[in-house]
């Protein structure tokens, strides 16, 4: 499935009390690789930012008062994520400014647009119970460089998020052998990058999925309904 990595920058906390959207950005994956084919707004939002949300984007009013509203938007950004795996980290957060800026577009709600909400914050608190699980805290544990990262910006965020999401499911980049004498010397070792090969992409047929949900179900039945799969099943 098509994947969309989506992060927004506000005015505020709050969509319900008036807050609205000043910056989207979104990362396409494929086969949970970035494309490069993203979508990046700038938007106005009619209103100023609180004084807080400034400490923490950098977005001056000033520079947003010449950008496009989210209404003039609305089609192209939907059309972009028209059946797509929707990856949001802190996802109701995004969601309900999403879904006002759809409603006073007179649009219906995201949910109707896409396949599906992934919100990688709750699979991070799965993953590291009791930990930091923000983005910066989740960069500086799974190795994800964001040094650039000095104030928060939709679509810088959303690609460092695409790398955090790929490592949190377990993602590979490279794939690196060794080959030749296990002495202990390193002398005959020839290591083999391969990562520029095209490597295919084999996807497993129906047998080979029903026998898998055979396996799934009969572990999930062994912990007695505590598998971490089965719990984002139903999330």
């Amino acid at each position: 499935m098509r994947q969309i990595v989506l992060d927004t920058e506000t005015t505020g906390l709050s969509a319900e009390n008036g807050d609205r959207i000043i910056e989207i950005g979104c990362v396409e994956l494929l086969s949970r690789k970035m494309t490069g084919n993203n979508k990046h707004f700038y938007l106005n939002p009619e209103r100023d930012s609180h004084e807080d949300a400034l400490k923490v984007h950098g977005i001056s009013n000033d520079f947003l008062k010449d950008k496009p509203k989210f209404a003039l938007v609305a089609q192209e950004l939907l059309a972009y994520l028209q059946g797509a795996e929707i990856i949001i980290h802190n996802a109701p957060f995004d969601v309900s400014f999403l879904n006002k800026e759809l409603e006073l577009a007179s649009l219906p709600p995201i949910a109707q647009c896409v396949a599906k909400v992934t919100d990688s914050l709750m699979m991070a608190k799965e993953l590291f119970p009791g930990k930091r699980n923000s983005l910066d805290a989740l960069c500086d544990r799974l190795e994800v460089d964001n040094s650039g990262r000095t104030l928060h910006g939709a679509l810088l965020d959303a690609e460092l998020l695409a790398d955090v999401y790929i490592n949190l499911t377990r993602g590979q980049n490279t794939l690196v052998m060794e080959v030749g004498s296990s002495s202990g010397d390193g002398e005959n070792t020839v290591v083999i990058n391969l990562s520029g090969f095209d490597l295919p992409l084999l996807l497993a047929n129906e047998q080979e999925l029903e026998v898998h949900e055979t396996l799934l179900a009969d572990i999930d039945k062994a912990s007695k309904g505590k598998t971490v799969w089965r719990a984002f099943d139903t999330a």
